[in-house]
């Protein structure tokens, strides 16, 4: 994929400090609509038909599972966190400000490391990255693995899904955040709550996306 000259600028040219509309502790440099900056994307990269620019928006799923963990921080207090998928960081944000020992962001998207670094400073919450494909290799050694809005592409949904349920095998906690999509396993996870979260019909199907939170409770098929 083509280099950017300068992700940051850009970020900070097509987007704005918000707060996310159902973790409203948090603020993101978040883009107010989809296809303009998609567009400024796919020209800043000289590539068309690139995904979405993930990590421009507060999806339903990240909202869900960032609200999870600042209600419930008992679950990353002094632990190990990986924010897989991590696009804005919107959730290893929150694992910080609940109190996770460190909290390391992945995301192959060239503009992610730039998002999750001005996330992390706007919130002072500070946060490592990796741009490497994760699923490439064994699930790294942390305590709590969070993965949102990780199902809605079969490929994807399948890679992402073995990893996990290898990375539960051994004993790792599994979060995820997911509004039902497609390819969300029919099996396998434990339900810990549930959200009306407001999102945009944009992005999705609604303007109040019903968003779960789930872990990985035995083989997922």
């Amino acid at each position: 994929m083509t280099r950017i000259a300068d992700p940051t600028a850009f970020i900070l040219a097509n987007t704005r400090l918000q707060p996310v509309p159902h973790a409203p502790e948090i603020s993101l440099w978040l883009a107010d609509e989809v296809t303009p900056i998609w567009r400024l994307t796919e020209e800043e990269l000289g590539e068309m038909g690139l995904p979405p620019p993930f990590w421009a928006f507060a999806w339903a799923g990240g909202q869900g599972l960032a609200r999870w963990l600042l209600d419930h921080p008992e679950e990353v207090a002094g632990k190990r966190v990986l924010d897989f998928a991590a696009g804005s960081g919107l959730v290893g944000v929150a694992a910080i400000k609940a109190g996770a020992a460190s909290v390391l962001c992945a995301d192959i998207d060239p503009f992610c490391g730039a998002a999750v670094a001005l996330n992390a400073q706007a919130n002072n919450t500070p946060l490592a990255f990796t741009a490497a494909d994760l699923l490439d290799a064994p699930p790294p050694e942390v305590d709590v693995i969070c993965a949102g809005d990780v199902f809605y592409e079969r490929p994807m949904a399948e890679r992402v899904l073995a990893w996990l349920n290898l990375a539960a095998g051994r004993g790792t906690r599994i979060l995820v955040g997911d509004p039902l999509r497609t390819y969300f396993p029919k099996s396998g996870f434990d339900l810990l709550a549930e959200y009306a979260v407001p999102t945009t019909r944009e992005l999705e199907d609604s303007a109040v996306k019903r968003t779960r939170v789930w872990t990985v409770s035995g083989a997922a098929t």
